[in-house]
């Protein structure tokens, strides 16, 4: 079982290439343990965290339905947004700058094989990393991802989430609002819920917030959580 994790920082970064990106290094890993059942190996198999900004841009889960877009194609084209089909799970969410995607590229067969406890581990990663910044983010019963106030009236969402596995490889993974525009999300029902809103932590904190150091916090609590080693630096 290899715990290695190997981070890579792709910058601002269209969705469509950030999604080539992820299915190169997915693609590798499933190569990999094809091999390995073929030729009756048990070579180490690696494993990825992906950060990206993306330009502003709605992904429907495969899950999802068109109607939680509240713009159609002229509209998109007239606000510059773009609009993909993807194939993780969840409904629908808005990426844009300012906002932290993380990619995790994991075979778990190197940590456990065990979706619903791969996602509780992700949202665990982000609530610690919340609380690095005075914010108490919690889990929603039967609603995926990182909450603000969960079972009251004020409830917002902060993070979300949305993965896809094969042979137990992930890709996809969670987008966390750290200094995004948020206004954004006001044209779509996030996630597919209707009258709960969301938030960022600058939102929450009235401040701009340093993006690296959300991310050093995020790999620091991937590492605890997951019980993993970093290989390199941030590349």
């Amino acid at each position: 079982m290899n715990k290695s994790i190997i981070v890579h920082d792709l910058g601002l970064v269209d969705y469509d290439k950030a999604l080539d990106y992820q299915l190169n290094l997915f693609n590798k890993i499933i190569q990999s343990k094809l091999n390995n059942r073929r030729n009756n190996t048990n070579l180490a198999t690696n494993n990825h965290l992906v950060f990206v900004e993306h330009p502003n841009v709605y992904t429907l889960g495969k899950s999802g339905e068109m109607k939680n877009l509240l713009l159609n194609k002229e509209e998109l084209k007239k606000k510059g947004i773009k609009f993909y089909n993807t194939n993780r799970g969840g409904d629908i969410t808005c990426h844009g700058p300012g906002q932290i995607v993380c990619y995790p590229i994991l075979d778990l067969d190197n940590f456990f094989t065990d979706i619903h406890k791969y996602l509780r581990f992700l949202e665990e990663v982000v609530i610690l990393t919340l609380g690095g910044f005075g914010l108490k983010g919690e889990r929603s019963s039967n609603e995926t991802g990182v909450w603000l106030d969960p079972n009251t009236f004020e409830a917002r969402k902060i993070c979300a989430m949305g993965v896809k596995a094969s042979r137990w490889v992930t890709m996809h993974g969670l987008a966390l609002n750290v200094n995004n525009d948020l206004s954004f999300f006001d044209n779509i029902i996030p996630c597919g819920i209707l009258n709960k809103a969301v938030s960022s932590i600058s939102n929450e904190t009235k401040k701009e917030i340093d993006i690296d150091l959300v991310k050093k916090k995020i790999i620091d609590n991937f590492l605890i959580t997951f019980s993993a080693k970093l290989v390199n630096g941030i590349n």
